[in-house]
This record gives structure tokens, C-alpha cells and sequence, in this order.
């Protein structure tokens, strides 16, 4: 809607041998490639810092990485290593902020990494500015993302009821496929290759530039958060919340596992509604529910927003002690998770494991899932929150590589647990096995639900996560890389020399 300008987006690429974790190539492909012609530069030993991802698990060198200063130097490099065959081993791997779980931004055994620009709102000097500004429709809650990155996923937050996730948003893009091309691409024009690109987790090509679809920014949020005891009641109203026209404009929330019967963090830097109130809830020690969600508006029409939140709260069954809110300005709002980020980092606990577990389960399942996780696996408090909030299959296009649950609902489960060394050796341990008996869960129970961000050791386990869709998926793996170059540590196809 309104303006969509062109990103541009750039990147840096690594590579690295597929027979070897050397990080040093042999001087055959050092020399073949010092002789390209390039804006940007390699760099062949300073490839540290390329090495590790968010997850913070997995640290793989790459052999050399590509600085790239123009998009043709993206296309010439994917070109030169095609050209070379399979044979070579060479394999190349999109880095932009680095913020995958599995390494998946690393090659294993050599690889390219490009660097993007992330999802910001705005320089901050413009804030005091009286014009509304473009921004996008969907966000992600954390903004210091690549676009490229995020794209090649899915893009979610509790905006996405609403908007759709952001892969549902763009209108056109720039991509380098397997073969080297820098291809223009649309729901119109080369428009499979639009379409498995957005959500194909890199496998297709690298997105260097995107043209989505922007509205002008309010200028502040009403953000509110309140507790229920009861899961059926927190989730029917959710529901209600993204199934009528006037609604808040974000809808997300959180499970409190609450042993200790402590209740701080939910609420920090809100007020209470009701401060007389706030001292008679005892949380008993009790399993809540957070329920989190914002309204956008200018200062001028404050009234007229506190009518409609008014009207909108009176429709919701929470526990009326617990009303909390706060006025932010709306870009505060996109980037509270940074604020979060640093404190973190000053209390050395933000770069260390994170084994987070991400799944898409299906409303008929959920009830059942929340019984056996929530009562039964997470007993005791995690190091980190655990998001849950419901989504409309109705806003994603099935023509993407996305996958996501066959129900017209869905709820986003994201356990995004940390694992600092403080907490014990065997921390991350507890957070492996407690993801893997969730996944058991799932499976056993027949829950359906799908990994957001997935991660499969076995191209037997990403076809049962494609289903019916794998033929597709496959079918554009050879069209458009088809020496299977591109994101090798996802571990879907493996270059070999009888590929495909």
C-alpha cells in the first residue's frame, strides 16, 4: 500500500570445502579467485567472526568470506563456483546478521556469507518529526534482522493476524539463484521462483533486494498486558481478539511458569490499571497466561483510543487485578526487544546457547498440547519466555515454500530458552532433552504441528515436514540450483556429483 521503494541489500558470502573444515582453501581456488574482478573483496583468514550464529552452538569456519560491494559480485563469485562443478566441494552459505539457530548460516565445509541491511524503523533523528513516515506492515519482535534472512523464512509477530506475515507483504524481488543469475521476480513475473524463494530458508537463491508493501507510522501505543489461570479462556480469547474487524493492532502472549509464585518481569515498566486491586492477586505458584497486545495512535485522538481499548477490554475474561499498561512511542514499541538485547550483553548472558524450539501447532491440537507441556515436560521456569499467540492461515499465499499447519488457526509455540554457563553445565542439556520430548509429544499424539525455523538432520525428516508439498520443493531445488550449492547446512540436499 502507498510507497514501496527498493531495499537494497547488502551481504558478505562464505566459502568453504565440502570435503574439508579447513578454513584454509587450496591455492587452486585461492588463485581462481583473487584473479575475479570485484567491488567488494575476500577475506581469507580473518573468518572468525563468520563462524558462530545466535544459537551459539555450532561454530564452523568457512574458508573465505565475500565482502561484496555491488550485487554483480554476488552473481560473479555463485557463478565462478558453478563453474567449477561437483567436483570442487565448494558450497555457499547467505549470512546476514547471523542470527540462525543451527549454524545454518555456516557451510560445513565451504561456504559464502553475505551481510544485509536489518529491519530498522527509522534513523532515530527523525523521530521528532512531525510526517508519517513509511514503514512496513509486518514486523518481526526483534528488529536487528537481515531483510534476506527474514524473508527467507517467514517473517512473524503479533502483527501477522492483521498484515500477514512478511513474506505476505512483498511485492518484488532481486535474487541470485544457484546458477548465478540475478533474476527480477514477482507474484507475475518469474513467479515460481518468487514464490519459493519467500520462506525457502535460502535454498533458491539470495535475496539482494526486496520492494514491499509500507503504511505511515502512528505515533505512539497503548500497550497493555493482563493474566488469566485458565489456558481454554486465554486462547478462546485470543481468538476472538484476531477474528473481528475492530481490534487491537498486535495480539501476542506468554506462558508463566511460575513455581516460585515470584511474578515480576511480565510487568515490568508498566502500571497498574488499578493499584488497589494489584495486592490481592497471589499467584499461588500457579501455571498464567499473559496476554499482550497493543493499540496504535496519535496523541491527538488519545480519547477516541482509550474508548475503543475500553470497549475492547470489556469483551475479554481476564483477571481483573492484572491489568497493566503503558504509553510508548511506537518506535520504542518495534524495538523493545533491543532494550532487552543490552542489559543482557552487559550481564554477559546474551551471547550464549540459545536452543530454542519454535513450532506452528494446529487450533484442534492445541488444548492437548498445553495439557502435556505446560502440566507435564516444562515444570519449572525456563531461562527465557515462552511465546504463544494465534495466527490466520487465511494471510499466508500457499504458493510460498512456507509451511504451516492444514487449520485455518494456528498458534505460534516458541520456546526461546538461553543457557548461560552461570545457570550450570548441564543447562543446555535440560533444554535439548526438554525440545526433544515436546517433538516426541508431537509426534506420538499426532499433534501436526510444524517447526518454524526448522531444523531436521535427515532428508527423510524434511520430507515428512514438506508433505505433499516436497515434489515442489525439490522440483525448484533443481531448477534453480540445481548443483545444490546454496544453504548446505540445512542439510535438505547435499552437493554430490550425481545431484539431481
Amino acid at each position: 500500500m502507498g510507497a514501496s521503494p527498493i531495499l537494497k541489500l547488502l551481504m558478505a558470502l562464505l566459502l568453504a570445502e565440502i570435503n574439508s573444515r579447513n578454513s584454509h582453501p587450496d591455492s587452486l581456488h585461492v588463485s581462481f579467485l583473487h584473479s575475479m574482478s570485484l567491488d567488494g573483496q575476500f577475506t581469507f583468514h580473518d573468518v572468525h567472526q563468520a563462524a558462530t550464529d545466535f544459537g551459539n552452538r555450532y561454530h564452523l569456519l568457512p574458508s573465505m568470506v565475500l565482502h561484496p560491494g555491488s550485487v554483480s559480485d554476488i552473481a560473479a563469485t555463485v557463478r565462478r563456483v558453478v563453474s567449477l562443478g561437483p567436483s570442487s566441494g565448494l558450497t555457499v552459505a547467505a549470512r546476514g546478521e547471523g542470527h540462525s539457530l543451527q549454524g545454518h548460516h555456516c557451510p560445513p565445509r565451504g561456504r559464502i556469507v553475505r551481510r544485509r541491511p536489518r529491519w530498522e524503523p527509522m534513523d532515530r533523528r527523525l523521530e521528532g518529526d512531525s510526517a508519517p513516515w513509511p514503514l512496513p506492515m509486518s514486523w518481526t519482535d526483534y528488529l536487528h534482522l537481515s531483510i534476506g534472512g527474514t524473508l527467507s523464512n517467514a517473517g512473524i509477530s503479533g502483527q501477522a493476524f492483521r498484515h500477514g506475515p512478511q513474506i505476505s507483504n512483498v511485492h518484488q524481488l532481486e535474487v541470485v539463484t544457484g546458477k548465478g543469475e540475478a533474476v527480477l521476480c514477482s507474484s507475475t513475473h518469474n513467479a515460481d521462483l518468487f514464490h519459493a524463494v519467500l520462506g525457502g530458508l535460502g535454498q533458491f537463491g539470495i535475496i539482494t533486494r526486496a520492494r514491499i508493501t509500507l503504511q505511515a507510522a502512528p505515533k505512539m501505543v497503548k500497550w497493555i498486558r493482563v493474566l488469566y489461570s485458565d489456558f481454554a479462556t486465554f486462547v478462546e480469547d485470543q481468538e476472538m481478539l484476531i477474528s473481528v474487524t475492530k481490534t487491537f493492532d498486535y495480539v501476542e502472549g506468554f506462558v508463566i511458569i511460575n513455581r516460585t509464585g515470584l511474578l515480576n518481569n511480565w510487568r515490568s515498566s508498566f502500571w497498574p490499571k488499578d493499584p488497589a486491586l494489584v495486592g490481592q492477586f497471589e499467584s499461588q505458584g500457579r501455571t498464567l497466561f499473559c496476554l499482550e497486545v497493543t493499540k496504535n495512535f496519535d496523541p491527538e485522538n488519545h480519547g477516541v483510543m482509550m474508548q475503543e481499548v475500553d470497549e475492547l477490554l470489556t469483551k475479554l475474561r481476564y483477571i481483573p487485578s492484572t491489568l497493566f499498561e503503558s504509553e510508548v512511542s511506537y518506535l520504542d514499541f518495534l524495538d523493545r526487544v533491543h532494550a532487552s538485547e543490552l542489559k543482557l550483553r552487559l550481564k554477559g548472558l546474551w551471547e550464549v546457547p540459545h536452543p530454542w524450539l519454535n513450532l506452528l501447532v494446529p487450533k484442534a491440537g492445541i488444548h492437548e498440547f498445553a495439557d502435556e507441556v505446560f502440566g507435564k515436560i516444562v515444570t519449572e521456569s525456563n531461562n527465557g519466555p515462552i511465546l504463544l499467540y494465534p495466527l490466520n492461515k487465511s494471510n499466508w499465499d500457499n504458493r510460498t515454500s512456507a509451511v504451516i499447519p492444514d487449520e485455518e488457526v494456528f498458534f505460534l509455540v516458541a520456546f526461546l530458552s538461553s543457557a548461560p554457563s552461570s545457570s550450570g553445565q548441564d543447562c543446555l542439556a535440560r533444554a535439548l532433552k526438554q525440545n526433544e520430548r515436546i517433538l516426541e509429544f508431537c509426534k506420538k499424539a499426532n499433534i501436526k504441528a510444524k517447526q518454524y525455523l526448522p531444523y531436521y538432520t535427515t532428508q527423510e525428516d524434511w520430507r515428512s515436514h514438506y508433505g505433499p508439498r516436497w515434489e515442489t520443493f525439490r522440483r525448484r531445488k533443481q531448477t534453480y540450483d540445481p548443483l545444490a550449492i546454496l544453504a548446505p547446512e540445512q542439510r535438505i540436499f547435499q552437493k554430490a556429483a550425481d545431484w539431481p
